[in-house]
Order: C-alpha cells, then structure tokens, then sequence
C-alpha cells in the first residue's frame, strides 16, 4: 500500500482585500460560459426525432439508438476525461472537445444513411460532450474551491439547463420554419465559439495566477498525472469494492433514465402525439431549463447545510411522483396542470448532482472526480437504455404511457437506495478509497 505524507492542518487564506473578487469566481464564470456554448448540441436530439422520421423513413427505434450511443458515450467517456485532465490540463482537453463536437455537428449536415447519423452524432458528438460532461464541472469545483463547494457545484449544472433554456426556443424555431439542417450548422457553431473563451481565459489550477483555492491555503500545482487511463481504470476498480459506489451508480442511472433519456429525449415527440405544436413542447422544455437552474443552485444551497443522501431520497421521490402523472397531462394545448408539471419537474431536474458530487468527495476524497466521473457514466447508460427502448415502446405500442410508469416506479427505487448509503467522515477529511474497502 503506497504511504502519503502527513497532510498538515488546514488552514484558511487571509482575506481578500476588500473588493476584490476572488479570481477562482472567473474560472467558475468561464466554465459556466463554456457549459451554456456546449449545451446546444444536448438541446437538438428530441427536435430531430420527427424530421429525420419524416424525411428519411428511419423508424423512431433506429433514430433512438442515435441518441442512446450519444448518451452511453457521454457517460463512459467523462471518467476518462477527467483523468485525462489532470495530465494535460483542463484548457486543452476541453478546447479539444468543444472541436469535436462542432466538427460532428456540422458533418450530421450531409448524411444520407442511418450509420452516418450513429457515427457523426452518436460517436463523435457523444465522445466530445463526453469530455465536456460534469467531471469537467467537478474538477473545476475541487481545484478552484474549498468554500462554497456546493453553491458552486449547483450553479455549474444549472449552466447546462441555462443553455437548454437559450438554445431550444431558437433551435426549434429553426426546425419548424427551415428544416433540420439549420439547427445542426447553429448547434456545431455555439460549440466552436465558445473554443476562444476556454483557450484565452480558463486556467487549469490556483497556482498557475499565484493563488490558493478559494477559502483554502496555496499549494503548488502538481505535477502532471501519467497513466490517465490506467488512473481511471484503477479508481474504477477500488471504488466498485466499496457499497456506496454501487447505490450511488444505481441511483444516478435511474436519474439519467428520467432526464436525459426520458424526457429530454421523447417530451417532444409525445406531446407533438397529443396534439401539440413542436415550438410549444419545446417551450416547455425551456422552461423546465429555467426551473432547473432555479433547483439545481438551490440544491447546491441545501448541500453544503443538509445530509446529501436524505436529499437524494426527496429529490427522487419527488420526481417519480410527477412522471405517474404526466400522460394524463399531455394534450393539444398548455393548461395550468402541465404547467405545474413544468414548474415540479424543472425544480428536480439535476437537483441530484450536488448532493451526489458532494457523496462522493465524502467517501473517495482526491479521487472523487474521476469517481464521479463513473458514476455518470451510469447516469448516461441509463439514459441510453431509456432513449432507445423509449422509441421502440412508442413504435411497438404507438404510445410513450408506459415508458413514463416505469420511470416513476423506477425513481421510487432510486429514493430507496439513496435513504442507504452510509455516512462516512472520518476526523480529518474523507479517506482515500484504499481504506473504504
């Protein structure tokens, strides 16, 4: 077993002159930036279900499938991002990505068969965002903060709805008025603008600006980590010997199953089943993305002062509560109960992510990015289970109904499994995973 150094108390930095503001809230304002830029491509899949339908005769299922190799790699691949930024820096793996994804966005433009669509969106985007995924959020929140971790964690995953909330009115304004295409060619031209933002202003670690994280003591930067793959293959393995990985996995794909791959994915199209106009359902997608951020910061808020796994538990329970009653809500036209539904729903959206991000710094400490970063790998599986069997029941069944009961049910397990996870802080911080098997 590898010995660490004794790890001298902690304490706190003088404070900042009076205003002044501390510059880890700038690295924290680009990396909202850059999350709201990369957003676009994560508010295109459920608006192009019926276009691509519609214009070349691929079934719902196969168009799923798309969206479901996205998803699945979007979560696989952020575990290795996250490593992978503690090698070469956070700029240049997320510069990287931001290219990707606009170079596979763009090349969706002139497909003409069903393969072309699983490899330019599927693999290309989903490995881009993979890299862009909420490793890159927690990465920056660990390096940049010792206070306020929480608020900070909330206010970067609300970024991703913040861009839902910009992009999808245009976007599917876009599709309706001028096809498809369009929207793809705006989707891979947000990504590739926000490439100068993270170049130009993003910074990899306090000390690389002479400063300690804020509300922490300085520290030199460390050296780069070799192996990133290896890394993120090792922590993958100690964490799985551990119970809290497997709840907290287990937990976060059921979350994935009911965001990402439900309704993020198939909203649309089923309301557009009952009637409604495409930019409407959209707008209600919006919507939930103006809520969600609302939600997301104020779990944040709560997570830095309640218990993280009786959050989980609530938070959950909540949300299956609203998907039981959702197909009786979907009609031609926007009532006061959806927009309740709206208002609920969008509260809970990632509500879930600071309370798991801080779960998981509580019991895997320096390793709990890349820890992290698998336990959204599961929350895209999940989601990519959904998304697909999702437009399979709808072709089997010409109905979304039974897709929105199991995910409630689903979410009922998850407040389960969440009320379990035990408590681990051991006197003088969280311990490393070698002691938690």
């Amino acid at each position: 077993m590898t010995q660490t150094a004794p790890i001298p108390a902690p304490t706190t930095t003088p404070p900042a002159a009076p205003g002044r503001v501390h510059r880890a809230w700038f690295v924290a304002a680009v990396a909202f930036v850059t999350i709201i830029g990369a957003a676009a491509f994560a508010s295109l899949p459920g608006l192009l279900i019926e276009p691509l339908h519609e214009e070349f005769d691929w079934s719902r299922g196969t168009i799923g499938f798309a969206v479901s190799v996205n998803l699945a790699l979007y979560g696989l691949t952020a575990p290795f991002a996250a490593a992978l930024m503690d090698r070469f820096g956070i700029r240049k793996v997320v510069a990287l990505a931001l290219l990707v994804i606009s170079g596979g966005t763009a090349a969706t433009v002139w497909m003409t068969a069903s393969w072309q669509l699983v490899l330019f969106w599927g693999v290309l985007v989903g490995l881009g965002s993979g890299s862009m995924a909420l490793a890159f959020a927690a990465t920056v929140t660990n390096r940049w903060f010792t206070a306020r971790r929480g608020l900070v964690t909330g206010i970067l995953t609300a970024a991703g709805a913040s861009g839902q909330l910009i992009f999808l009115p245009l976007l599917s304004w876009l599709v309706e008025h001028h096809g498809w295409r369009p929207a793809a060619v705006t989707v891979s031209l947000a990504a590739l603008a926000v490439v100068p933002f993270v170049w130009l202003l993003l910074r990899d670690h306090p000390a690389d600006v002479g400063l300690a994280p804020y509300g922490g003591t300085y520290a030199d930067k460390p050296a780069p980590v070799t192996g990133a793959a290896r890394r993120t293959v090792t922590v993958l393995f100690k964490a799985a010997r551990t119970g809290p990985f497997w709840l907290l996995a287990g937990t976060f794909a059921i979350c994935g199953a009911s965001t990402n791959g439900l309704v993020k994915t198939h909203f649309v199209p089923a309301a557009h089943d009952h009637g409604m106009p495409v930019t409407a359902a959209a707008g209600l997608l919006a919507v939930i993305g103006v809520f969600d951020v609302v939600g997301t910061i104020a779990s944040g808020w709560f997570t830095d002062r309640f218990e993280a796994r009786r959050l989980l538990a609530v938070y959950y329970a909540l949300r299956g509560i609203s998907l039981l009653f959702l197909p009786m809500l979907l009609a031609p036209s926007v009532h006061p109960p959806m927009v309740f539904f709206i208002v609920f729903y969008g509260l809970d959206w990632v509500a879930t992510v600071p309370p798991t991000i801080a779960l998981c710094r509580e019991h895997y400490g320096e390793d709990s990015a890349i820890v992290f970063g698998w336990v959204l790998a599961s929350h895209q599986v999940g989601a990519a289970v959904v998304a697909f069997l999702g437009g399979l029941a709808r072709d089997a069944f010409g109905s979304y109904d039974v897709v929105w009961y199991a995910s409630g049910a689903l979410c009922a397990v998850a407040a389960l499994m969440a009320m379990i996870i035990r408590r681990r802080q051991p006197p003088g911080g969280p311990a490393p995973i070698h002691d938690l098997a």
